[in-house]
């Protein structure tokens, strides 16, 4: 969890980290008992203290007692590593970070107990139900050049889907609108007049049938932003759960995998001005069988 900025209109509404967390957490836990055994840890890996003075923009973390989870069939392909960066291929349905009920079953968790990489970290996120590359840091000392890079988005991405194809739709486009999600509704909307904070480069690579394999090369990371967009154009991605119908389909039905692949990246290294390019080993469309039964980490050379 992160601790939020301060209400301009009341700069301390909680005093301490613990206060704040009961606010948060008082229905579910017994938070001054948690405290107390040091299950609510900062990002640093020190326990938090009672009368420990809150902060905004504050990572905390806590342990608590596991749920099972199904274990993700596919496999986590490093496609590269050195000092300062490990570039995966994830399968879908496997959550970037810890979240909800997908702990065990994410890349962070997997990732770090594998490579012995206790401060393994992620750099930008994919949906659990997007394929493809993800770039992780190795130690906390390289993240800030890293996470500034994608926060200016200065990271070329190319994106594979797999969607109908519409005769009468001229391409190349580019699908320029507004996007948000609101808390709580599990689909993203489109809000009309309202300033462009998403934007998408779509073409039609090859036809297989009446399906297509498109390029789509985001400048902007909004939310769901490819599968609205080709949503928004007529032709919603294979295999997707929400667009355009909420399927409502059970967290542990690994079947349909979503046809939308993160299958490039490329950017200037922020270290050392090196050109950095990576390519996904993977190709739509993707197998719902892939790796079923095992979930594992392999090397790729």
């Amino acid at each position: 969890m992160r601790t939020p900025d301060r209400d301009p209109a009341d700069p301390s509404p909680w005093p301490t980290i613990s206060e704040w967390l009961h606010a948060r957490l008082r229905e579910h836990i017994d938070v001054p008992a948690w405290i107390a055994q040091e299950r609510f840890v900062y990002e640093s890996g020190a326990p938090v203290r009672a009368a420990d003075a809150y902060r905004p923009h504050t990572f905390v973390w806590f342990h608590r007692e596991l749920r099972e989870e199904a274990p993700v069939p596919g496999e986590i392909h490093v496609v590269h590593r050195d000092e300062r960066l490990v570039v995966i291929d994830k399968p879908a349905f496997l959550s970037t970070i810890p979240r909800g009920r997908h702990v065990q079953q994410s890349v962070v968790v997997r990732m770090r107990a594998q490579l012995g990489l206790p401060e393994l970290s992620p750099m930008h996120r994919l949906d659990r139900v997007t394929s493809g590359l993800l770039v992780l840091t190795t130690e906390r000392r390289w993240r800030g050049a890293y996470q500034s890079m994608f926060q200016a988005g200065t990271v070329d991405k190319v994106y594979h889907a797999l969607a109908p194809v519409r005769r009468d739709l001229a391409l190349p486009v580019t699908v320029r609108n507004h996007l948000t999600k609101r808390r709580g509704s599990m689909q993203a909307e489109v809000v009309p007049d309202a300033p462009v904070n998403a934007q998408t480069r779509i073409e039609l690579e090859r036809a297989i049938g009446d399906l297509g394999v498109y390029r789509l090369s985001p400048r902007t990371g909004r939310t769901h932003q490819l599968r609205m967009h080709l949503h928004g154009l007529g032709i919603p991605i294979v295999g997707d759960p929400l667009y355009p119908t909420d399927l409502d389909v059970a967290i542990d039905d690994f079947r349909t995998p979503l046809q939308l692949l993160a299958r490039e990246l490329s950017f200037t290294d922020p270290i050392d001005g090196s050109a950095r390019r990576f390519e996904s080993v993977r190709e739509l469309p993707l197998q719902a069988a892939e790796g079923a039964g095992s979930a594992g980490v392999t090397r790729v050379a």
